[in-house]
């Protein structure tokens, strides 16, 4: 418990996913107990996040650039002129039978 915790707390949850995937941690692990019991095939099975990592909205923004670019595209083919909202114009077909 105390090599997971040690590893946990010192790098980024991205740093530490790209640890838990090749089980660099299960070798540490097997390796550290060696003079204790002969410890083989040692996996990690669940991995619970205990508390809610510190929101950093600069690294946030940093990763995915400031969104001006962004800002959609201009369609290709443009609508008919019989393309319309359905409940507008249900709304004023009800408005033009009360007149």
């Amino acid at each position: 418990v105390e090599i997971m915790t040690k590893e946990a707390g010192t790098v980024q949850l991205r740093e530490l996913v790209k640890k838990l995937i090749p089980e660099v941690i299960g070798k540490e692990i097997e390796k550290l107990t060696q003079g204790i019991f002969p410890l083989k095939d040692t996996h990690i099975r669940k991995v619970k996040i205990i508390k809610k990592p510190k929101f950093d909205i600069t690294k946030l923004m940093e990763l995915h650039g400031d969104g001006d670019s962004d800002a959609g595209v201009t369609m290709v083919v443009e609508e008919s002129s019989e393309a319309q909202n359905l409940l507008t114009a249900s709304a004023n077909a009800t408005t033009g039978d009360d007149e």
